[in-house]
Order: structure tokens, then sequence, then C-alpha cells
């Protein structure tokens, strides 16, 4: 599908993530342990002690896919510049970073309201979106639709958003560098350099950073948030 970069750079201009940001960054991961972040697990509602979905492991924030939930930033960001870097250690699965995240449990009382950026394996860089909407180009074969749905980020709605390329992982075990820019009501995705997605009139344009914890097994070595030049991101 890389063709479609052509045609998204066309209708589009994409401004360059290195040329937008300050020179400032934020570590959202320390390393150590998961201080700045609470999570949101259902299964913990009724299970107090059950096992953790996230931990740190040696040095790596870890995603262990199970029980199902979300690792959420405690402050709110906007305007920013957003680097991953993330793989799959043992099999593919799937995972995702939402942006804008704000109410929780909004939609099958699981995924707070938010456009999730896909990191699932094969599909990376979908959107998906959560109670919330953003607009792509060619929306009518990106945006595939079943009978009487409509465009959205409800239950009824068609929600995902289909990437530019699904060529752009890396093979399994390896490293991946994703990089999501938040400008206004813009999100634009680039992974290991080439670009997947490009959103505009995005319904929200604030809200705090959530890991998932859904089925499979993800590694973080690295999320680094960089305010764009002039602005202030975190809230």
């Amino acid at each position: 599908m890389k063709a479609g970069l052509t045609i998204l750079a066309v209708l589009f201009p994409v401004l360059a993530p290195a040329e937008e940001t300050a020179k400032e960054s934020i570590s959202l991961f320390n390393g150590k342990d998961l201080a700045g972040w609470h999570t949101d697990i259902p299964a913990a509602d009724k299970n107090k002690e059950v096992e953790p979905s996230f931990v740190v492991r040696d040095g790596v924030l870890v995603s262990l896919g199970r029980p199902n939930g979300h690792l959420i930033t405690d402050k709110k960001y906007s305007n920013y510049k957003l680097v991953a870097e993330y793989r799959f250690p043992g099999k593919p699965g799937n995972c995702g970073i939402l942006v804008h995240a704000s109410r929780p449990r909004a939609l099958y009382g699981m995924f707070p309201a938010s456009i999730e950026v896909q990191m699932n394996s094969g599909h990376a860089g979908d959107f998906w979106c959560i109670q919330e909407n953003i607009v792509v180009p060619e929306m009518e074969t990106r945006r595939p639709r079943g009978k009487n749905q409509e465009w959205g980020g409800t239950e009824k709605d068609a929600r995902r958003i289909l990437n530019l390329t699904d060529d752009s992982e890396k093979p399994l075990g390896e490293w991946n560098t994703m990089e999501i820019v938040c400008k206004g009501g813009e999100v634009i995705v680039h992974l290991n350099g080439d670009l997947v997605n490009h959103g505009t009139e995005c319904t929200v344009t604030e809200g705090r950073i959530a890991v998932q914890a859904e089925g499979a097994e993800v590694e973080f070595r690295k999320l680094e948030l960089s305010p764009l030049a002039g602005e202030g991101p975190e809230k």
C-alpha cells in the first residue's frame, strides 16, 4: 500500500516531526517503575489480587497482555511528538497507543474515549476511533463499513481506518520506532521512517496517553514526548 504515501502527501503536506519539535523532551518511562502512570484493569474490580498487566523488567516496560486493560499517564498532553520504541518479543499480537484519552471505559466497558494508534502485528499504524472521530483522505476505501454503519467512534460505527502501508514493521523480535505527532486536530504517524497515517479534524485535541494490554506481550524501551515548538504540552 505504499502508493498511498504519494496520494496523502499531495492531499496533506506533512511537516517533518524533527522540524516541529522543540529541543527539550520528557521521558514518560523512567526505566525503573511505573511512576507517572496509573492502570485501569476491569478484572481488578472484583479481584484485588489479580496479577498486574504491566511490569518493569530489565529496564523495559512490559505490557503482559493479560488481564486486558490500560496503562494511563497521570497527566494530560497536547501538541507533542511521542516516540515509542517497541517490539513483540515472543509471538505476534495486538497492542496500541491511545492519544487524547479521556473518559475511562467509554467503549465496551474497557476502552477510554480516545484515538488509538494501532500496533497490532501486520496492521501497525491503523487508527481506531473510540468515542471520538478523525478524518482521512479516501474515506470510502480506507474506512471499511458494514451494512448501515456510520463513520464515528461508537459501537455501531465503522471505527477502523486503514493505514497507508502494511510493510513498514520490522521482523518479529526486532525493535520498531513509532512517531506520533499530535498537532491541534491532526494526528500524524510514522513507523520506522514511513508515513503510515495522517488524520485531521480530530474531535479531541488533548488528553492522556495510554498503552494497551490486549492479549500479547509487548516491550517498550522508550516512550519519549517532545513538545512542539512554542507549545506547552503538559496539563
